[in-house]
């Protein structure tokens, strides 16, 4: 249930990053209650997985899984670079991610 949470909390933090972009390219004000809301409910998953998962590894794992999904999204949808080195570094991260999950 915690490691749910947190995984959602990472989650709503690349669809906040992905609205952030919208409202960059627009300034509609919708964006930026839908950022709010986005933000609104990482913090709160957050919250929730810290009930069990260590500060330290919660917070390395979420900030790792907005990271990473934010250049993948960028990747697939706004024709960001696909360079091999990058995505190497992406995929450190992403084993790091993993590995303190393993550790926990």
């Amino acid at each position: 249930m915690y490691w749910l949470s947190l995984v959602i909390a990472g989650l709503c933090e690349v669809l906040g990053v992905v609205v952030i972009n919208m409202y960059v390219s627009t300034n509609k004000l919708r964006y930026v209650l839908l950022l709010i809301v986005t933000f609104a409910f990482s913090l709160l998953f957050l919250s929730i997985a810290l009930i069990d998962v260590p500060m330290s590894t919660a917070y390395a794992i979420w900030t790792g899984i907005g990271a990473v999904g934010g250049a993948i999204v960028g990747i697939l949808f706004y024709g960001e670079s696909k360079n091999v080195l990058r995505l190497f570094f992406m995929g450190l991260i992403l084993a790091s991610t993993i590995g303190l999950k393993l550790l926990h």
